[in-house]
């Protein structure tokens, strides 16, 4: 029977929503502003790849996901934590995400700063709680991979190196270290999550880390085609923005084509890292071949 991921994607979306929610301060607790601010940003629509991920890679090893739901919205609050950031006026200097008006522009740049703090602390406050639903000696190396995933060494690093090469000629070397940092290390950190947390052997844990690395690439590849490609009331942002930066991007090295080929290339490549999985992994490999197939 084929897979139906567009119900499985809308499944897993309402009950993460409903989770994030539950788990996010009322807007009516004191600071008011902020929460609100966090919320606003939170709770915009969006396709929750990330804590998709986390309960994609729970149930490749058998867990329920009531069981790792906390970190799964621990990693939304890390990626919005992100966006709000990346939006700001001193970054990419974005008006519009996911539709509406960023953070800042609602809130001001010092609420959207604040925001996004708190939510990277309140992410990792929801993964050592986590303990409360698992085994306690899951959750140390969870808390460490996602910490590095996160910081200088993973998402803020590719960051840091995404910025300093606009304008700049980037040879391939640079352009793979900022997909793989930026963009890659928290898509692969966020399936690592749910499995660590589901008690996942070696073997398996190294099989998903293959995944990631492969999905976090052509989902990167995937985005700088659709900022040249893409239609501005699907994606939530304005086209064009990268070209306008003169950001390091596939298609400005490699052209639309080769662009195209190698981000299919690499879901061939996440699939095959799958291939000690069963049936039960059949989510992560419709994934895959979604992040490619996203009006390319």
């Amino acid at each position: 029977m084929t897979f139906d991921l567009k119900a499985y994607l809308s499944q897993k979306r309402e009950a993460i929503e409903t989770a994030l929610a539950e788990y996010l301060p009322t807007a009516d607790s004191r600071p008011q502003t902020l929460h609100e601010s966090i919320r606003y940003s939170v709770l915009a629509p969006g396709k929750r790849l990330r804590p998709t991920l986390v309960l994609a890679g729970s149930a490749a090893v058998g867990c329920e996901d009531k069981l790792v739901m906390p970190t799964a919205c621990a990693l939304e609050f890390i990626h919005v934590f992100s966006l709000i950031h990346d939006d700001l006026p001193c970054m990419d200097n974005d008006d519009y995400r996911r539709g509406r008006l960023t953070n800042h522009k609602v809130y001001g740049d010092a609420m959207a700063l604040l925001a996004g703090d708190a939510l990277l602390a309140l992410a990792f406050q929801l993964i050592a709680e986590n303990a409360k639903l698992v085994p306690v000696e899951r959750v140390l190396p969870t808390l460490h991979m996602v910490a590095v995933a996160s910081g200088t060494w993973g998402m803020v690093g590719g960051q840091v190196v995404d910025m300093e090469s606009q304008g700049q000629d980037v040879n391939t070397d640079t352009l793979a270290y900022i997909h793989a940092h930026k963009t890659g290390a928290l898509l692969t950190a966020s399936v690592l999550a749910g499995a660590v947390m589901a008690g996942a052997t070696d073997a398996e844990i190294d099989a998903l880390r293959k995944y990631g690395g492969h999905i976090g690439l052509a989902f990167q590849i995937a985005d700088d085609i659709l900022d040249v490609t893409g239609d501005e009331a699907k994606i939530g942002k304005p086209v064009g923005s990268d070209e306008e930066r003169d950001k390091a991007t596939f298609p400005k090295l490699y052209g639309l084509e080769e662009s195209r080929r190698r981000a299919h290339l690499e879901v061939e490549l996440a699939e095959e890292a799958l291939s000690i999985f069963d049936e039960r992994a059949e989510p992560l490999r419709a994934i895959a071949r979604y992040i490619v197939e996203r009006d390319l």
